[in-house]
């Protein structure tokens, strides 16, 4: 069985819930991903902020005792503005492409709850684009507004769509669909007009901009050899 790896920003808000005993009580999203019974963290890679180390060992030493089976390891990172798109993107892709990802033997959770929403957006993007080879995790409150459950509960989103039966249906008709609207509906075996056709869609079913279409038009009769009518340059 692969180890299971959870990558995830503190929470300098949902996270911090004083030093007391009655944080305990309330719903910490870090904190309540690793005290999932079904769904047991091997090892938890925190990011936070210098300013924020005290907070940052707080939480981990507290998973420690919820779920003492998890190593959390602290990552530093340093972002100026949390709500400048590019300093967080840049922030969390120098932590994605050094991170020695090892697929084999380990499979990777990216926890979106915790951050600005810049961040969440930049999980989010880095993870389609595989930079993260992992899954989204969302956790949230048992009951909508109710935080008195201190665990929460979360939800896993997969972003291959490949895994999606419905989706992947509906991509393939709606390519078919395209295709035969350029073909005008007349089914052809030719390997060249097909390949063209394919470059074709690829450009003018996602653009309502003109295509300047260049070259000889064939026209095919079936009764007598193909004639070879030369348009010359011409925009459709």
């Amino acid at each position: 069985m692969k180890r299971r790896i959870a990558i995830g920003v503190l929470g300098t808000k949902l996270d911090r819930r004083g030093k007391k005993a009655n944080r305990w009580t309330k719903w910490r999203p870090t904190v309540g991903m690793c005290q999932q019974p079904e769904l047991p963290i091997d090892k938890l890679e925190l990011l936070y902020q210098t300013n924020d180390y005290v907070l940052a060992e707080r939480v981990k030493e507290d998973i420690a005792q919820v779920s003492p089976q998890t190593k959390v390891v602290l990552n530093e990172i340093q972002i100026e503005d949390p709500w400048d798109f590019e300093e967080v993107y840049t922030a969390l892709l120098d932590f994605a492409v050094r991170y020695p990802f090892d697929t084999e033997n380990e499979e990777y959770l990216v926890h979106i709850t915790t951050g600005t929403h810049v961040a969440q957006i930049c999980w989010f993007l880095l993870t389609e684009a595989r930079y993260l080879p992992a899954q989204l995790l969302q956790t949230s409150p048992k009951n909508e507004g109710d935080e008195s459950h201190s665990a929460g509960v979360y939800t896993i989103i997969d972003l291959d769509l490949s895994r999606y039966t419905t989706l992947t249906s509906r991509f393939q008709r709606e390519q078919q669909e395209q295709v035969a609207f350029l073909k005008s509906g007349i089914a052809t075996r030719n390997t060249n007009f097909n390949r063209l056709i394919d470059q074709v869609e690829r450009v003018a079913l996602r653009s309502t901009a003109p295509i300047l279409q260049r070259g000889r038009l064939v026209q095919v009769n079936p009764f007598s050899p193909a004639e070879s009518i030369n348009y010359g340059n011409r925009v459709i």
